[in-house]
């Protein structure tokens, strides 16, 4: 079989892991071509990992190159039209998280995968850590019982990435689009991929300035010409359609003493709480670690990527199914948007199909 020629757009600091992921199968796949708006930067990228062909156009490598699969890591609001260029042109798009600006261009993306008959998988990237398959099998298993309620946080003291993850005509949102979608997704998952119903939600900017030193640390040259405009911290809870309740809670500035990231899932039989390695805890006092030998592999940040990359590449090759396919990614959108749109209504958010 020949190698699976890739296409990378979007050369930030995500494409790194991309690559890297790439490189770690290199009988499987070849980067043969990237793609970045700013051309000394997309040529730098190129020469260090060397990549032969340089664009500054999607729509113009898609339509030179032939390419079997394509990253796209972007800033959000490039997500839909670069995925769907790549879907046009006759590629298999693996696309970072979040899949989109909102829930009606992921749905777009979708669409787009669907009428091309493509793979379209979204970088949900913690469905590939040890501790989510620990849990995972443990609740597939029935010991945790039934599934129906998570309590999920990504907090950060003083975490705002800032340029265009601050600005929200580039990022969407803050704190819950960038971090809080993590333990969402992984959440939602673990439960076995429930419909969510409702949400409600609210979100905070009480903090940003102060805590990167005063609003002179916001201005267009600090920032790189970005505007400074997300919230600081948001927190909802969603309902599901078989019971399950989800609340998350999610920051970049928090008056907190460390940062935090907890994903526990709670059973009528067992709650579980992840980490490395995974534990549960029973009423009657019970508890123990998912440690067994299987859940023993490196679980980096690096790692979890290479594992992501390689499915990618499974999928393509060989039609393994996904496990994490475009459907998920527009259900995330959906609660997303759910929550911000009861934080900006004061009122419960019925969430659609």
């Amino acid at each position: 079989m020949s190698k699976i020629k890739v296409g990378i757009i979007g050369t930030g600091g995500i494409s790194h892991f991309h690559m890297n992921g790439y490189n770690a199968v290199p009988d499987m796949c070849e980067v043969t071509a990237v793609c970045d708006i700013d051309k000394e930067k997309v040529t730098a990228y190129a020469e260090k990992y060397g990549v032969k062909r340089v664009y500054t156009d999607y729509n113009e490598m898609m339509a030179n190159e032939a390419l079997d699969a394509v990253s796209v890591t972007t800033w959000n609001s490039a997500h839909c039209g670069a995925a769907v260029a790549a879907l046009n042109g006759g590629a298999n798009v693996i696309c970072e998280k979040p899949m989109a600006m909102n829930a009606a261009e992921a749905k777009l993306m979708e669409q787009a995968a669907i009428r091309n008959g493509k793979l379209l998988q979204i970088g949900f990237v913690r469905r590939f850590g040890t501790d989510a398959e620990a849990a995972k099998d443990f609740i597939d298993s029935g010991a945790a019982g039934d599934i129906y309620f998570a309590n999920v946080s990504y907090l950060r003291r003083n975490g705002c990435p800032g340029g265009w993850f601050g600005d929200k005509f580039y990022s969407g949102g803050g704190p819950l689009i960038d971090l809080g979608v993590h333990v969402m997704d992984l959440a939602r998952y673990l439960a076995g991929c429930p419909s969510p119903v409702a949400a409600y939600g609210v979100t905070f900017d009480n903090i940003g300035n102060a805590a990167q030193g005063g609003d002179k640390a916001w201005t267009a040259e600090t920032t790189g010409g970005f505007a400074r405009n997300v919230e600081d911290f948001a927190t909802g809870f969603i309902r599901f359609d078989n019971g399950f309740v989800m609340h998350v809670a999610a920051s970049f500035n928090l008056n907190i003493k460390h940062d935090t990231g907890d994903v526990e899932i709670f059973g009528s039989k067992a709650g579980i709480k992840l980490g490395n390695p995974s534990a549960y805890f029973k009423s009657d006092g019970t508890d123990g670690l998912i440690d067994d030998e299987k859940y023993s592999k490196a679980s980096g940040f690096n790692d979890i990527f290479t594992y992501e990359i390689a499915h990618f590449i499974d999928c393509v090759a060989n039609n393994t199914p996904c496990c994490a396919p475009a459907r998920d990614g527009v259900v995330l959108m959906q609660m997303i948007d759910a929550i911000y749109e009861s934080a900006a209504t004061g009122r419960e958010v019925i969430i659609g199909g």
